[in-house]
């Protein structure tokens, strides 16, 4: 809840492309000052659950990963 939150209140939250330590020092800044508002007493944005627009996540590409790492197993740790 705490992160849809922050999705709600910080729309740059929502497709951080960055670099890990960027989007990290990104994420900070917004909790600060997500707590800054809590702490004046801030109303909360409406929050909006959607994640239509969310990436899908590629299940094919999940099972191809799998299979390469059952082969790998089969091939090299037969017992």
């Amino acid at each position: 809840m705490t992160i849809g939150l922050l999705k709600a209140r910080f729309q740059c939250l929502r497709h951080l492309r960055v670099t890990p330590d960027r989007a990290c020092d990104i994420i900070v800044a917004c909790v600060v000052l997500h707590n800054i508002a809590t702490i004046r007493g801030e109303q909360h944005p409406a929050l909006q659950i959607d994640d239509a627009d969310d990436d899908p996540i590629h299940l094919p590409a999940i099972q191809d990963g799998r299979t390469v790492r059952d082969t790998i197993c089969n091939n090299h740790f037969r017992i």
